[in-house]
């Protein structure tokens, strides 16, 4: 079974760092595309980082780029999200997902197969 298992979310202040954890099973993991997503209240799901570890390609969103990195470890399965100079329209559940390709691209939260449970990101003002 695949599984994802995200965790690191938590309260923050504006302008302070976060790094969330998703860890992952079941997939090759350098072969597959690994994506962190947010949904806030009231809003459609969207993908803020996606990495492919077997080549480190990366793409993110405008609204996080120069502020958020991706990165793998694949000797433990693992991607991170770094997220720095954090912003009170951050605050959002963010998951972890995977998809058994190799492009680095946002496709739509229904093309994505695997999902972890999201971990809440809130930042205060």
């Amino acid at each position: 079974d695949v599984q994802l298992q995200a965790s690191g979310g938590g309260l923050v202040q504006a302008g302070g760092s976060l790094r969330l954890s998703c860890a992952v099973s079941g997939l090759t993991f350098g072969n597959s595309a690994i994506a962190w997503f947010r949904q806030a209240p009231g809003k459609e799901r969207e993908g803020v980082a996606c990495i492919v570890s077997d080549n480190d390609d990366t793409v993110y969103s405008d609204s996080v780029k120069g502020r958020f990195t991706i990165a793998s470890d694949n000797a433990k399965n693992t991607v991170y999200l770094q997220m720095n100079s954090l912003k009170t329209e951050d605050t959002a559940v963010y998951y972890c997902a995977a998809r058994a390709d190799t492009r680095v691209v946002f496709t739509p939260p229904s093309m994505w197969p695997y999902w972890g449970q999201g971990t809440q990101v809130t930042v205060s003002s």
